[in-house]
């Protein structure tokens, strides 16, 4: 079986969060499968989509604070200020992070590890619902 849609998630202030939640509310179907694959594909250039921890709601908040060292809003010389200084920042951070996931699904759950979940990385200051692609495929 094949089922795709697009859904948003509700706006988020800048940093990390975890959206395992929203995402598996967002897309039921996934209960459905056996055995397959659900690929999840960010519809923007300024936030990511990564896998990470989902307990200790410090390593969100220290991602954050390393995202902002790596990338720092007015950093001297960047060219593309037009949207804000921001704008720039993010799109280097969601190269970097990656806006795309594909995740195994097996007995209807998500196969992942014991402490990951799903982050959604929010790298503008009002970046506002993000639309997500969700292609989930299997038996």
């Amino acid at each position: 079986m094949w089922h795709r849609q697009q859904f948003s998630l509700k706006p988020y202030r800048q940093g990390f969060h975890l959206v395992t939640d929203e995402i598996l509310a967002a897309v039921p179907e996934v209960k459905n499968v056996q055995t397959g694959l659900l690929h999840l594909q960010l519809m923007h250039t300024s936030a990511s989509l990564t896998l990470n921890e989902n307990a200790d709601p410090d390593v969100r908040h220290d991602m954050t604070l390393f995202a902002e060292k790596l990338a720092p809003a007015n950093l001297a010389g960047m060219r593309h200020t037009l949207e804000g200084p921001d704008d720039m920042p993010a799109h280097v951070l969601a190269s970097l992070f990656g806006t795309e996931l594909t995740l195994a699904v097996e007995r209807g759950r998500l196969l992942s590890g014991t402490w990951q979940g799903i982050w959604l990385g929010e790298h503008r200051q009002h970046g506002g619902a993000r639309r997500v692609t969700a292609t989930l495929t299997g038996e």
